[in-house]
């Protein structure tokens, strides 16, 4: 992914219109705390107050940044690590970190992870900038699970503390103007963009049934045809519709239904981004988790900044069992000859403001930009976040971070972009990988499947309990049964 990092006095983007909106006195906070949701919806959360362990902190370690990794680590060279593993993983992301730490746990075996990049974590990675900001340098992650298991299962390796992601966007209301309103659509948005007053949620309902477009074949052949089934024209035309082409290149009508299908269709005024059970920041930062996760297990080796083909033409890979491989499937198959599956990357503009009114930029860590005439899809300020270090949160950083995010083609793959013709290679592609035996296809680029956090955790878990079950490093279920991820935000 490209980045580009500046630092100048930054006025709010829409400064443009000459309308300077009042930047917030704080955190994006409630009554309940720093990064919590109204009490009425931040008591659906089951986390509650500090949950967890670190290992790491536990045992005095109490660095906010990433630590400094041996260099045996970093060096690149895969002939300093055993000779022979029972494991090859291929990716440091969550999906390889799991099946490497369950199977050591459980099962004493050993595992050799590669990763192309200089950091274990994948896109989970974050950091501690110069100015003392915790910052994820693959965009804003925030975990949020259904699932108990997955949550019990991470407490093992962090302390979590409850947080409730809030989205605003910058939405032009009935008459053009940009108005400030949370995503998705509550009884608020639609308040203050059409001048409605509906404050029940049988009102709401009411104005969803006057709204919503039923597809001609009853059935939602195409994105936008779903879109308009689930919030009408007004909301579709003002949220979804120029978003979508922004994030996807490609309008709704272009994308299967299933992208929009997804489009969540408030009543009330929640305005929490996710309705899971349990939803929580690690309170050291996510690489935190893989740290305590992997470094200290002497079955798990890791090498950074290698290419897995390469070694692998250079013939100095070790001796090994079974291959994980977590990385993109039509790249381990390069050599068949077919077409590449179609990925939408990500390019942040980092920007650091030196002295914002109030010390925040924005009024919540996201806001998105819909509208076609502002090119970045969303800003993240991460200096809202509940688990910034102790200097940030007590006002001792005076500037935060922005980082304006742009949809591209070029870059790391991110996202599949779910269409039929790329839905039918992947197929071709999985055919593939079903005949090769031995080797384990695993993970959101392997799967050519976008998952959350939990839903990539779970699925490693349950490729474990099926290793147990039956000798198979296989997954229990196809990728779809998961259920969809929440794809670009």
């Amino acid at each position: 992914q490209a980045r580009a990092r500046y630092f100048r006095p930054l006025r709010n983007p829409e400064a443009a219109d000459g309308k300077l909106l009042l930047m917030p006195s704080g955190p994006f906070s409630s009554s309940v705390g720093i990064g919590r949701a109204e009490p009425e919806w931040a008591a659906k959360n089951r986390v509650s107050g500090i949950m967890g362990r670190d290992a790491l902190a536990e045992s005095g370690n109490m660095t906010e940044a990433p630590l400094v990794l041996d260099s045996a680590i970093t060096s690149g060279d895969v002939r300093t690590a055993p000779p022979k593993v029972d494991l090859l993983i291929v990716g440091c992301g969550l999906s390889g970190s799991v099946i490497a730490e369950r199977c050591s746990k459980e099962l004493g075996m050993t595992s050799l992870i590669l990763d192309v990049r200089d950091h274990i974590g994948g896109n989970c990675y974050d950091y501690v900038e110069e100015h003392g900001i915790r910052a994820s340098k693959y965009g804003a992650h925030l975990f949020h699970t259904k699932f108990e298991r997955v949550w019990e299962y991470v407490q093992n390796f962090s302390q979590w503390l409850p947080f409730d992601h809030r989205v605003k966007g910058m939405v032009p209301d009935i008459d053009g103007v940009k108005t400030l309103v949370p995503i998705p659509p509550t009884q608020e948005t639609v308040n203050a963009l059409f001048r409605e007053k509906i404050d029940t949620e049988e009102q709401m309902q009411s104005w969803y049934d006057t709204q919503r477009v039923t597809p001609p074949s009853g059935t939602p052949a195409d994105g936008e045809q779903a879109a308009l089934s689930r919030v009408g024209p007004l909301l579709y035309e003002r949220i979804f519709k120029h978003y979508t082409k922004k994030q996807w290149d490609k309008y709704p009508a272009e994308l299967d239904a299933s992208v929009l299908m997804r489009l969540p269709c408030r009543t009330s005024t929640d305005d929490r981004y996710f309705g899971d059970e349990w939803q929580a920041l690690p309170l050291h930062g996510y690489t935190r988790i893989f740290e305590n996760m992997l470094l200290a297990d002497p079955n798990i080796t890791i090498r950074l900044n290698v290419d897995f083909f390469q070694a692998r033409d250079n013939g100095i890979l070790p001796e090994y069992g079974m291959l994980v491989y977590t990385g993109p499937i039509d790249s381990y198959f390069s050599q068949q000859g077919m077409p590449k599956l179609e990925y939408r990357s990500l390019r942040f503009e980092e920007i650091w403001v030196p002295q914002p009114e109030q010390g925040h930029f924005q009024e919540a860590m996201v806001v998105n930009y819909p509208s076609a005439d502002v090119p970045f899809t969303r800003i993240v300020e991460y200096k809202h976040v509940p688990n910034q270090p102790p200097n940030v949160l007590s006002g001792e950083v005076k500037g935060t971070l922005i980082a304006r995010e742009y949809s591209s083609a070029e870059g790391d793959p991110y996202y599949p972009v779910p269409n039929p013709v790329n839905n039918a290679l992947y197929e071709k592609y999985r055919a593939l990988a079903e005949a090769e035996s031995s080797v384990c296809f695993v993970g959101r680029l392997a799967s050519y499947k976008y998952f959350n956090m939990d839903q990539a955790i779970l699925n490693a878990l349950e490729i474990y309990d099926n290793l147990k079950e039956s000798g198979k490093l296989q997954p229990k279920r196809r990728p779809e049964e998961f259920g969809p991820g929440d794809g670009p935000k």
